[in-house]
Parts: C-alpha cells; structure tokens; sequence
C-alpha cells in the first residue's frame, strides 16, 4: 500500500511539472492533476491539501536534483573564475529541463508564504554555492556578488524561457561575460 501511495504521489509530481512547464501555473489545477493521472479528482485532495502543497513539495524534491547538477559542475571547473563560469552555465543549461520550467512558473505564481520561504531558501543554498569562488576571485564582499550573480543568471533564465530573438548559446555567453567581466565585454 505504501508503494502504491509512493507511486501515486511521484506520477502526480510529474504531472504538476509537465503542467506547469506547457502552461505555467494557471494550468495546474487539481482536476488538470487528476485527469493527468487517471485519479479522481477527490483522490488528488488525499496527496495534496492544495496547489500550494503541491508547489511546496515540486520544490522540495526538484530544486535540490537541480542545485546537484550546479554544485557538481563547479566541482569539475579549474579554478575560481571557471567555478563561476560553471555556476552560471550550468544553471542556464538547465533552462530547458521540465524540473527547471516548473520552478520558473512556480516563482511567477501567487503562492502562500510557506512556499515561497522554502523557494527563497533553496534559492540562497545556490547562491552560497558561489560565495567561495567569488572571495577567491577578489571580491571584497563575496556574499553581496553572489546575490547579484545570480541576479545576471535570473535575468539570462528569463531571457531565454521567453523565448526572445536571441539563440540560447549567445545569451549563456553575454551572461558568462556578464560575470566574469562587468560591462566591459
């Protein structure tokens, strides 16, 4: 029973990612959940007390896989500038990924505050990940870079999801340059 309870939840999780990634957060509605995965709609209540709920959960399951990849990439990466490098290119590689396209829409959503303090927190768990490499680089306030970094990537991720004029590859690199070398170019 356990295992089947197990299985119901992660197709629902899976289902709550396709539907935010093919229609944002308006999409996920529990009847879009239970016709998704063969449940009754009722049956969606017994996993999830609400969207929230759901949201909460995508977050808690998804967002550390996704900081994995980022911390693993850096890990690989010579040096402090290529740490930085990597944080940033990893995270926009991601762009395209249904676990990152739900976070996207998640972020955009009027959720309560429980959900969006587990997002902040997971949010500030990556950007801690570049606070060493950015000392090592010679930042006098290594904390205070990393939360504007990341605002470069959060602004490359919006660019890119948007689908804008530009190929992905020239916005990975603008950001790239971006962190790495001010508005010099």
């Amino acid at each position: 029973m356990a295992e089947h309870r197990s299985m119901q939840r992660a197709a629902l999780l899976d289902a709550a990612r396709s539907l935010l990634s093919e229609g944002g957060t308006e999409a996920l509605t529990f009847p879009a959940l239970a016709e998704r995965t063969g449940l009754a709609r009722s049956s969606v209540y017994e996993y999830f007390r609400s969207r929230a709920s759901v949201v909460e959960e995508l977050c808690e399951v998804d967002f550390p896989v996704w900081a994995a990849e980022v911390e693993a990439a850096m890990a690989a990466a010579d040096g402090p500038e290529g740490k930085v490098e990597a944080y940033v290119r990893r995270q926009l590689a991601l762009v395209g990924d249904r676990r990152h396209r739900a976070v996207v829409a998640i972020s955009a959503s009027e959720l309560d505050a429980g959900a969006r303090e587990k997002i902040r927190a997971a949010h500030g768990g990556l950007v801690a990940m570049v606070v060493e490499a950015l000392r090592d680089v010679g930042h006098e306030e290594p904390r205070l870079a990393a939360m504007l970094l990341q605002g470069i990537v959060d602004a490359a991720v919006r660019r890119i999801e948007f689908g804008v004029a530009e190929d992905p590859a020239v916005i990975t690199d603008a950001a790239v340059g971006m962190a790495l070398r001010g508005v010099r170019g």
